[in-house]
């Protein structure tokens, strides 16, 4: 059993609704590693607090942002996670961009549900955004196609974030390894990404 990781920034997963079911999703893996997060399944919801199902203050969170990751100029060596202004632009002071922030959006399904919940989601445009700049592929591989080959999955997103965010350069690694053991069992089975049979078994 992976060892659950304390972090300090609290993190909200919005999962499309069908996202749910991938027997390679890693919502479900994110929200037993953390102390602090929770995964919501929906489309939409009035605001954060709504969404988060207790009282928050939007200036208190960030939003993984779907935006472009060619971060250009002077941020371009600020990754993994870089805090870009509404048109997507690095932020001069990513230091202050950061403080005080209490906790962290994802947006959880493929590229196309993401998109959906952002934009039924008016209220995400209110947050801070930041940008994950990967140092690499998703470890998903061949597993689960992205429709940008710099798309990670979720839990991969979130995990460099925590890096950065929590100041802490283990919570990667200790968030990967469930993930990591997921995928060695999926390659070993021959299991590709896929929707779980929700017929009852006998």
């Amino acid at each position: 059993m992976s060892e659950t990781v304390d972090n300090k920034v609290t993190i909200l997963v919005l999962q499309h609704p069908q996202e749910q079911d991938r027997v390679l999703g890693t919502a479900g893996l994110l929200a037993g590693g953390l102390a602090n997060a929770r995964v919501v399944v929906g489309l939409s919801w009035r605001n954060l607090a709504h969404a988060l199902g207790a009282p928050a203050e939007p200036r208190d969170w960030g939003v993984l942002y779907l935006g472009s990751t060619q971060i250009k100029g002077p941020a371009k060596g600020l990754a993994p996670l870089v805090a870009v202004d509404a048109k997507g632009l690095a932020l001069p002071d990513q230091e202050a961009a950061r403080a005080g922030l209490k906790g962290l959006i994802a947006l959880d399904g493929n590229w196309a549900q993401a998109k959906a919940l952002w934009w039924r989601n008016a209220w995400l445009t209110k947050l801070r955004r930041y940008v994950v700049v990967p140092d690499g592929p998703s470890l998903y591989g061949d597993l689960r196609r992205e429709a940008r080959p710099d798309a990670v999955s979720t839990l991969e997103a979130v995990a460099l974030s925590l890096q950065v965010l929590d100041g802490d350069a283990a919570v990667r690694e200790k968030l990967l390894v469930p993930f990591r053991a997921l995928l060695a069992k999926a390659r070993q089975d021959g299991v590709r990404d896929s929707k779980r049979d929700r017929r009852v078994r006998r």
